[in-house]
């Protein structure tokens, strides 16, 4: 067993000092049963596998010999939910001149068509061992580079996922691969150039080669409708049926732009929340992504559906989109989510907070979430969006994913611990976390990933190599 002393934890949703959380060691030979006698607090109901929470104590003045301490305030590890990797590339780059997000796209397309199995695996890497610097301990990857350039498959057909499924493991964070189905680039059209890499050409063949793609103790493969432009109406029920064959979570852009609902109804006569829900994409087990520009009746679908809804701010005003319902989505039975999507910046805490205050300018009334809630978002129900209902807990029986905030940085300090919550959403950022462990794997210490400790340096190598791709790709 392995004891470890937080000197404050947000245990219940609510911050309680002096916590020993014990946890059996991620090398374990195989589940530790439960001892009656490890004191005060909660005990796991049955044997505890390797790297996952046996009991959590609180009220534990000073740590216990042996334990180490963790100082600040150490939350379940963050989710976050909705992420392209190679956008990474894009940052600061794409912030040039102006535009929409349709031309926004256009240097998307360019940088997508410059990478190779090797070089996302070395962009990835280093992106997803940035998100274990801001305390995320999970990560759910929107998939579609899933083809060369030209379309055609590579040997190995899902070379592009592997790629990915090895940069998660290489950061030590866990991966839920939401491989995308992106089949035409819009209402009845064929795939343009830039999107040939993204088709496998029918719902069946894509089906074929994701079903091919495998899980680990790390990783989930789920499954995503990149939209409804890009997945004809008739074969949206094959991508359904797919994630729910396999119990896998389903994800989907969904209303992100006006032009698309514009163009679905054109097309279709309904609007894509209504489609979706006509082919069964709709469900406890589906988020949708963005969910921006709906109406009343979109509203009421997705809620009483119980589908999901993944808001990614940063991404959503660096794209100009809007700011989405999310309070009427989540009164409506919507639960919420969070992601950084884009990649504009990689801060879930920032996501958290601009949740609440976009929806404070577009109502110029404060408070719609509580600190706990938006933190409810940024983990429990990030994970859960992710394939991982028993995560995003200190309790018990869930993984040993942990994300320690230091107090007294110059953004932090001042504030009474109780208060905790409230800082880590309304004050802190990515900058403020010290130690992360994943599976009771310490992964970030002291400020720095153990693995690849020149984060920075191996950021700028890989952005750069995808930005020579590009420019070449561009002549």
């Amino acid at each position: 067993m392995t004891t470890y002393w937080l000197e404050h934890g947000w245990v219940g949703e609510r911050v309680e000092d002096g916590v020993v959380v014990d946890l059996v060691p991620p090398d374990a030979p195989g589940p530790v049963p439960v001892d009656e006698e490890l004191g005060n607090g909660a005990t796991a109901p049955g044997p505890v596998p390797p790297g996952h929470i046996l009991a959590v104590r609180t009220g534990v003045a000073t740590p216990p010999a042996g334990a180490v301490r963790l100082p600040g305030l150490t939350l379940p590890g963050l989710a976050n939910a909705h992420s392209h990797a190679f956008h990474r590339a894009l940052r600061a780059t794409a912030q040039v001149g102006s535009g929409t997000f349709w031309t926004w796209r256009e240097t998307m397309y360019r940088f997508a068509a410059a990478l190779t199995p090797d070089s996302y695996h070395a962009l990835a890497r280093a992106v997803y061992a940035e998100m274990a610097l801001a305390g995320i301990t999970a990560v759910g990857e929107f998939h579609y580079l899933h083809h060369q350039p030209d379309g055609r498959p590579y040997d190995n057909p899902n070379a592009m996922g592997e790629a990915l499924i090895a940069a998660a493991a290489d950061a030590g964070v866990r991966l839920t691969l939401l491989d995308t189905a992106y089949l035409s680039s819009g209402f009845g059209a064929e795939p343009d150039r830039h999107q040939r890499r993204f088709s496998d050409t029918t719902a069946e063949e894509w089906a074929a080669r994701a079903d091919r793609l495998r899980g680990d103790s790390h990783t989930l493969i789920g499954a995503a409708v990149h939209s409804v432009r890009a997945v004809p109406a008739d074969q949206l029920a094959t991508v359904a049926e797919f994630a729910r064959r396999r119990g896998a979570p389903l994800h989907v852009h969904l209303s992100e732009q006006r032009a698309e609902n514009e163009a679905c109804l054109a097309a279709t006569g309904r609007t894509p929340a209504q489609l979706l829900a006509d082919h069964g994409v709709l469900g406890p087990g589906t988020t949708g992504v963005h969910n921006t520009h709906l109406t009343d009746e979109d509203i009421s679908l997705i809620g009483t559906s119980s589908t999901g809804t993944c808001m990614c701010p940063t991404t959503e005003r660096d794209l100009a989109d809007g700011i989405g319902p999310a309070p009427r989505l989540q009164r409506a039975g919507s639960p919420l989510s969070l992601g950084s999507d884009s990649h504009a910046v990689i801060d879930l805490f920032e996501e958290a907070r601009a949740l609440e205050l976009n929806e404070r300018l577009r109502s110029r009334t404060r408070g719609h979430w509580t600190a706990a809630a938006l933190l409810r978002a940024a983990t429990a129900d990030g994970h859960a969006a992710l394939g991982r209902p028993e995560a995003g807990t200190l309790a018990p029986g869930a993984p040993g994913d942990l994300t320690t905030l230091a107090l007294d940085t110059v953004r932090t300090a001042g504030a009474p611990p109780l208060l905790g919550a409230e800082t880590a959403v309304f004050a802190a950022g990515a900058a403020d976390v010290r130690h992360v462990l994943v599976g009771g794997r310490v992964i970030v210490r002291d400020g720095r990933h153990v693995t690849l400790p020149e984060t920075g340096r191996a950021l700028a190598e890989a952005v750069a190599a995808v930005q020579d791709g590009g420019r070449a790709a561009a002549r």
